[in-house]
């Protein structure tokens, strides 16, 4: 079932369009799921990193934070409202900044595809979300077709001049009829970019290496797949937040089983990633000292059987768990008094378990109607033990020590809290010709708390400070009394081509009404840094009722195909979207503003030649609660040309052609901008990179 503007998929010949921009087709195949081509006539991008620098321009909008930290956003909503998942597994942000979120766990240079769903998510594609789901895949297992040892490769390199920002990577598999064994790594690291005015972005850089080992051994109906996979960050600069990450290790081992009967399709997945993650200084842009520890492990299964009764009837159904551990502390700084002499302990060993159960079912009611309903259920505990400031001492001036009495508040409470979900969708696809496609459909899903919004119980402005993913400059409390949220989304889409295929137009309206989203509510305010002529906001999570809308545009058209010029494609996209509380002050915080991109794509012999335009309007409907700043409008032109010879291929580009100085809408403040000018004044916006050469290759063996 083709369900087009709820799902896109990039495949590995597509990858590259997330780097100009998108041309949307819907896939002919009839064994093909809920999938969306996105057709380019270039390959995969010369790039390392974060892999959402593959989602720039997939209708995933992002939150600035380090160099490989983004956090994702679908239609207006962030961070855990959009479920992620890491070739099949889920991976928990175990930072109380987030500065270690699930995308950050793939390298741009190992993924295979990319498969994106907004909105209206089917139970079978994960609950516990509310916006959308992003479901990353690295290489599958490559087998030989013959007696003979089957070995190939990729290796590559990179290079971007603002920031200096260069990375390796190297895939390579060896494999017989039966049996695959694959290893891919890479180097990513960069220095702090430079904006438009050439002015450097304090704190931006960052050093990230990445090492997978996927084994693979197939039978005639079954394989099972085992990937293990290490990362190491030793540093990275997050210049919207009062800390920075000086260490983040993972392991992490995925087994998966596949079986084919001849009466239903087996999936079982069993994961497990544990990480060490440390904050604190490391750098001159921005220096202190203070250690921040947290351990985090997930453990989960995953089990899904499908079940082809007819040619018109499929039946899916599934099991899954998912739990989460997690340890935070602040070890005392030897010679201070306010952090000292104990360790801060923030959340101690909080667990949040999950358990669901779903039924989907897909029905073909005649060669014009299609139809998808399921339900899921899902059952959430999460708890923690006790916590402890690092004293219960006087503050200076005898001021009363916040942390003290909010520890003890807090332990006297039950922490144990209980959620009982229930996700529901219903989708309908009517087709009245080969060229016009009518989508439309309901979800009503649910997201549970994070163990930060439930638990964080600091009060001190150290405390809040540490506490939040926004990169707002602000503090936050936690509250152990949140509710789940809970979206009711309508989605419809209207899509038309030509016979020929020469043009496509998609047009995609949605409205999402959520039952206590969570949101922060003022409780106080404090002085960053003890500098008493800024003052910030104290806020604490609530519940609130919100709701977004918006409308999506997205087109191409053919302009020429000839043996003098080549094919030549213009492919263009809009969006618009809109967050608001029912009550209180209107804005929510960080909705991305209306913003069209449009890309002239020209393919001649071994080359492909790109010229896009990014346009972004100015962003003047704020967040009064969190002081958010207004942005400007802005122009980027960006121009990028690859060649292909045999088994090499070169890219070459320039983003930001015209060095233009801009602040981005959804990057927050800069925090280690202000701590450079001597902490005086309030908080900038956060500036985004001025113009940037790039030079990539890459070799097939």
């Amino acid at each position: 079932m083709k369900y087009a503007n709820y799902s896109l998929t990039i495949t590995r010949t597509a990858i590259a369009v997330a780097l100009t921009a998108s041309y949307v087709s819907m896939a002919q195949a009839e064994d093909v799921e809920e999938i969306l081509l996105i057709k380019s006539q270039q390959s995969i991008p010369v790039t390392t990193g974060d892999s959402g620098v593959l989602l720039d321009n997939e209708g995933v909008d992002f939150y600035s934070a380090g160099g490989i930290a983004k956090l994702p956003v679908i239609n207006g909503m962030n961070g855990d409202r959009v479920k992620v998942l890491i070739d099949g597994s889920e991976i928990t942000s175990a930072c109380a900044n987030h500065m270690n979120p699930p995308l950050s766990y793939m390298d741009a240079s190992r993924v295979e595809s990319i498969k994106v769903i907004r909105g209206i998510t089917p139970v079978s594609e994960g609950g516990d979300s509310i916006a959308g789901t992003i479901s990353l895949k690295s290489q599958s297992p490559v087998y030989s077709d013959s007696d003979e040892l089957l070995t190939k490769g990729t290796i590559g390199a990179f290079y971007r001049s603002n920031g200096k920002h260069h990375g390796e990577f190297l895939n390579t598999t060896i494999s017989n009829e039966n049996l695959s064994l694959n290893y891919s790594g890479s180097l990513d690291r960069s220095a702090t970019y430079r904006d438009g005015d050439g002015d450097k972005v304090l704190d931006t850089l960052y050093r990230s290496e990445s090492h997978a080992i996927t084994l693979g051994a197939r039978g005639l109906d079954q394989e099972l797949i085992i990937k293990l996979t290490h990362q190491e960050v030793p540093y990275q600069g997050f210049p919207n937040q009062y800390m920075d990450m000086v260490g983040n290790k993972s392991n992490g081992v995925i087994v998966n089983y596949l079986r084919d009967f001849s009466w239903m399709k087996l999936d079982a997945l069993v994961s497990w990633n544990d990480v060490e993650h440390e904050m604190g200084f490391f750098t001159h842009e921005k220096t202190g000292t203070m250690p921040m520890e947290t351990d985090g492990r997930d453990v989960g299964y995953v089990i899904k059987a499908e079940f082809p009764l007819n040619e018109q009837y499929t039946l899916r159904v599934g099991n899954e768990y998912h739990h989460f551990k997690l340890d935070d502390w602040w070890p005392a700084v030897p010679g201070s008094m306010m952090m000292g002499p104990d360790t801060y302990v923030n959340i101690n060993n909080g667990e949040r378990d999950r358990y669901a159960l779903w039924t989907e079912s897909e029905y073909r009611i005649n060669a014009r109607w299609t139809a998808l309903a399921g339900i899921r259920y899902e059952h959430l505990v999460t708890d923690t033990d006790d916590v402890q400031p690092y004293n219960t001492m006087p503050m200076i001036m005898m001021a009363p020590n916040l942390d003290a009495a909010a520890a003890v508040a807090f332990n006297a409470r039950n922490h144990k809290q209980v959620d009982d979900n229930f996700d529901i969708t219903l989708m309908l696809r009517y087709e009245p010709s080969a060229e016009e496609s009518i989508e439309f459909g309901y979800a009503r899903k649910n997201r549970s708390p994070n163990l930060y919004e439930r638990y964080s119980w600091g009060e001190s402005t150290m405390a809040v400070s540490m506490i939040g993913w926004y990169g707002d400059g602000n503090g936050y409390v936690g509250n152990i009394d949140l509710d789940p949220e809970t979206a009711h989304t309508l989605s419809a889409a209207y899509t038309r081509r030509a016979a020929d295929d020469s043009w496509e137009i998609t047009i995609n309206p949605y409205y999402t009404y959520v039952d206590d989203f969570i949101d922060a509510q003022e409780i106080g305010t404090f002085h960053p840094r003890m500098v008493m002529s800024v003052t910030r906001p104290k806020l604490q999570f609530t519940n609130i009722d919100a709701e977004f809308y918006g409308l999506d545009l997205q087109g191409s058209r053919q302009l020429w195909n000839s043996s003098t010029w080549g094919s030549g494609l213009m492919k263009g996209q809009m969006a618009f979207t809109r967050g608001k509380r029912r009550d209180g002050p209107e804005d929510l915080y960080h909705i991305m503003p209306l913003n069209v991109k449009i890309a002239l794509e020209q393919a001649i012999g071994q080359w492909t030649n790109t010229l896009e335009l990014e346009w972004a309007d100015e962003k003047d409907q704020v967040d009064q609660i969190r002081l958010e700043n207004d942005t400007a409008k802005y122009t980027l032109l960006n121009a990028f040309t690859e060649y292909r010879w045999n088994s090499t291929t070169v890219n070459f580009g320039v983003r930001n052609l015209l060095d233009e100085s801009y602040d981005l809408p959804l990057g927050g403040v800069s925090i280690a901008q202000w701590r450079d000018e001597g902490m005086a004044g309030q908080f900038e916006s956060l500036a985004g990179p001025g113009r940037s050469v790039e030079l990539g290759v890459r070799y097939q063996f």
